[in-house]
């Protein structure tokens, strides 16, 4: 009885496991930390949207149970974003489903499709539930590029002619996290075509569509492109767009037999978010699209801010196109500790909390990631605390990391 549950075996500690003990510890000592490590968005949450949710819950009507696929205006409100962002048309009865937040969503699509041993073609590094969706559901994944190209498109040919059984299913995420890598419609185009080929469905993650920094050029959905209906579902969040993570509302939309294995699974574990928020969340998606400007803006200058401030530190940070987050090469003087060693470093020397790369994939060990969940000042406070690690311990070849010199 002392075993390790069997799905429980299958599961590494989550990416800040080893981190928020080390955060804990210096805060109780007093230091006042920079965390730049989850996403968490700061900003509050849009004024209306806030009033549309205090005005719904004055109603008892509205505490009683909701539905899981959620509220019919939730998904008409969905179906119309679509619609106006994308020249998709989806029919709100039968291909959107509400979720609680894309991460709950795309859980339950994984249990929905996944039989043990089923193949999953999934990027590495990218974001722990598409990975471990499948992996809790007794799947196995075999990692693919996470960068959209020619070696994308080889490493997709190889995976369908060499994995037995053949993979049931391909995972996308553009604008990707942790790597803010972002893909166009010429790159959907050839992907959804070998899948049809090969009778593949894809599941596309695009909750970062509207944190964008290029206004000519917002990220696409895979829908747009003719067919993709026939195998893909997408996932998107309001978490980011609208600061609402704490109220997780989230959709799947697409091919409606897939979104019918998603609501038949849901309607078994939930009811649906609180039925206020979901009205709120209609509020939010038909009103005005000058909250979710704000918002862009907002992290594009925190975006400029940490990129002009770090590397003035020395650490060059890679500018992303799209996302909350840079994914940022380890300083060459502290690469030989790998990503968790080095966030513990930073915690430990700097007060700066991080995402070790580690913990979104094994290819993305030598990489930190960096949300933009700080004010300015926070940022340049971050870079100040960094420039002197960096400045001040030189050659770093030889320190081992922490966890090896304790052994």
């Amino acid at each position: 009885m002392s075993e390790v549950f069997h799905r429980i075996r299958r599961l590494p500690p989550y990416v800040f496991a080893h981190i928020d003990p080390i955060k804990a510890k210096a805060r109780a000592e007093g230091v006042d930390i920079i965390d730049l490590g989850m996403g968490n968005p700061d900003m509050p949450t849009p004024e209306h949207i806030v009033s549309k949710l205090q005005e719904t819950v004055k109603d008892p009507r509205t505490h009683r149970y909701s539905t899981s696929r959620g509220i019919p205006g939730l998904r008409k409100a969905q179906a119309s974003y679509y619609g106006r962002r994308f020249g998709v048309k989806l029919n709100p009865d039968t291909q959107v489903v509400a979720t609680l937040g894309s991460k709950e969503g795309f859980a339950n699509m994984a249990s929905a499709i996944t039989a043990p041993g089923d193949v999953v073609l999934v990027p590495n590094p990218t974001y722990p539930i598409h990975s471990f969706g499948f992996i809790m559901s007794g799947g196995v994944v075999r990692s693919m590029p996470a960068e959209p190209g020619e070696d994308f498109m080889r490493a997709l040919d190889r995976g369908v002619r060499h994995s037995i059984p053949k993979p049931i299913a391909l995972v996308l995420n553009y604008p990707a996290n942790p790597t803010a890598y972002t893909a166009d419609l010429d790159f959907y185009a050839e992907v959804v075509k070998y899948c049809k080929q090969h009778d593949i469905f894809i599941l596309s993650d695009l909750a970062y569509s509207e944190i964008y920094f290029d206004e000519k050029d917002p990220p696409p959905s895979i829908l747009q492109i003719p067919g993709a209906m026939d195998i893909s579902v997408e996932f998107t969040s309001m978490s980011k767009t609208y600061s609402m993570p704490g109220w997780r509302v989230g959709f799947a939309v697409g091919n409606e037999r897939l979104i019918a294995a998603l609501a038949r699974v849901k309607s078994y574990l939930d009811y649906g978010a609180f039925t206020p928020i979901q009205v709120a969340a209609v509020a939010a998606l038909n009103g005005s699209d000058d909250v979710i400007e704000e918002v862009r803006k907002v992290y594009k200058h925190r975006r400029d801010v940490m990129v002009e401030s770090f590397g003035r530190s020395g650490w060059d940070i890679p500018v992303p196109k799209a996302t909350m987050f840079a994914w940022a090469p380890i300083p060459a003087q502290f690469a030989h500790l790998g990503s968790l060693e080095f966030a513990k470093l930073l915690v430990q020397e700097t007060g700066v909390a991080v995402a070790p790369g580690v913990g979104f994939g094994e290819y993305g060990d030598q990489y930190i990631r960096l949300a933009f969940v700080e004010n300015e000042q926070r940022i340049r406070q971050a870079a100040r605390n960094i420039k002197k690690l960096l400045g001040t311990k030189g050659d770093q070849s030889n320190i081992v990391p922490l966890a090896a010199a304790t052994k």
